[in-house]
């Protein structure tokens, strides 16, 4: 990309040279003599840099640059002037130059400040890129009730320091609730760090969390920083921490209390500023009463409690998040994009999903893989999802006849499914007529058209 340059400067002399040279560099350039001049180019089309003398007629180049920092987007800016001084230097970035050059200009030099500039630019331009694909990547997705109060509540959490206890079942996305509050913090631009405390030996957890020195146990050869130290100034997402010791809570505990980590084996306590989210899919409160679970650290934690909702009490998100899988999976793989068919829909709407969104999750990602066709049918979905349905019979039926009634209509929808909803098909595989089989369906309260 070519990027663009407006050189601003009431001597034709330098405009001439500057821009000449610029454009031998491969920048694009234009010229204005005065900062009236500038605000109208800045105004008609942006520049990627602004070359901007300070002593300009009338308007001066210190208060061009404030009503060009004034725009919605703001070029980078470099001043020049022949009677620079430190005091409008300082002023000058201040305001929000990148830099200042005195004149004379040495070419080499002010070649050298413009592909500065450039380069700050293209890391700001990426640095904006990768924040937007995190946000996207981190974005809750549903559209049911639970999950828009769930976005809401991270919003409002996200900004503060406070400390955070998420709640859920596993599969439900916790995580992604943590990387969400981070992504939307002031510490965004700073480390991410998880520890999942269920999955870490009991020897090895307060060496992962506090780091250790050298010698300080067999097996230790360096010393090595702990997951508090490496979240400095970040997050620390500690996950399934209802897993965690007793003795590896009081040191938690400690930390938090104090703000600051001794590494194994050392004496040397080191300063910490990490924001702890924590994560369990256990109810704690339960965990205190069996005395696995220390109550002076559950008040540290559970400043702000967040609670994520199982897949099953919102399936209005099913097919939405379906449908980002289906995008995601598709582009990942390299295939050609695939769509579920409202039958296929219906089957997922009517399964409980124990293992939450990760389940959803996984069975897209084999659909994507395994189906050959662009429309997925009923037929193609695994055939674990037409067992344990929701809509299963109750154990709070009254009557054998309310069971059995309950039966049928469970069975007949499974048949409809399996034969994308094709009456022929359908009555053939339950061995009934045609007319039968709607007569059924009609008594059984099961609409002709899939759900």
């Amino acid at each position: 990309m070519t990027r663009s340059i407006l050189i601003v400067d009431d001597e034709p002399g330098i405009r001439s040279s500057l821009g000449s040279i610029l454009r031998e560099e491969g920048y694009r350039v234009e010229t204005a003599a005065s900062g009236e001049e500038c605000l109208q180019a800045a105004q008609a089309r942006p520049f990627d840099l602004i070359v901007l003398d300070v002593w300009l007629p009338k308007m001066d180049g210190l208060a061009t640059l404030e009503r060009l920092l004034e725009a919605e987007t703001t070029p980078m800016v470099v001043m020049i002037s022949g009677h620079g001084n430190i005091e409008t230097a300082v002023r000058a970035t201040k305001l929000g130059a990148f830099d200042f050059i005195e004149k004379p200009l040495a070419l080499e030099k002010t070649v050298l400040v413009v592909k500065n500039a450039i380069e700050h630019l293209r890391l700001e331009e990426e640095n904006r890129r990768l924040r937007a694909e995190l946000e996207r990547k981190y974005h809750i997705l549903g559209d049911s009730v639970p999950m828009k109060a769930l976005r809401q509540l991270i919003a409002l959490t996200a900004p503060t320091a406070s400390r955070v206890l998420i709640y859920g079942e596993s599969g439900t996305g916790k995580e992604l609730v943590a990387r969400a509050l981070h992504a939307q913090s002031p510490r965004s631009g700073r480390a991410f760090v998880e520890v999942n405390c269920a999955a870490l030996p009991e020897e090895l957890i307060e060496s992962e969390l506090f780091g250790h020195v050298r010698g300080s146990f067999t097996g230790a050869t360096e010393n090595k920083t702990g997951k508090f130290q490496k979240a400095d100034g970040g997050t620390l997402f500690l996950d399934e921490v209802g897993d965690m010791s007793l003795k590896t809570q009081a040191k938690v505990l400690r930390v938090l209390e104090e703000q600051r980590v001794e590494p194994v084996g050392s004496t040397e306590p080191v300063p910490v500023n990490a924001r702890v989210i924590a994560a369990t899919n256990k109810r704690l409160e339960e965990e205190i009463g069996r005395g696995t679970f220390r109550e002076d650290l559950f008040y540290r934690l559970n400043v702000i409690p967040v609670s994520v909702p199982p897949l099953r009490e919102r399936p209005e998100d099913v097919p939405v998040l379906s449908a980002h899988f289906l995008s995601e999976y598709s582009q990942a793989y390299g295939r050609k994009p695939k769509q579920l068919t409202s039958a296929a829909i219906a089957v997922l709407l009517r399964y409980p999903w124990p293992g939450n969104v990760r389940e959803l999750k996984n069975v897209i990602e084999r659909l994507v893989i395994m189906c050959p066709e662009d429309s997925i049918e009923p037929q193609h979905l695994p055939p674990e999802l037409f067992r344990g349905a929701a809509r299963a019979p109750q154990s709070n039926l009254a009557t054998l006849q309310e069971a059995r009634s309950a039966y049928e209509r469970e069975f007949i929808l499974r048949k409809l499914e399996e034969n994308q909803w094709n009456m022929t098909r359908t009555a053939e595989a339950l061995g009934l007529e045609r007319s039968h089989l709607y007569r059924k369906m009609k008594v059984l309260g099961i609409s002709a058209e899939p759900a």
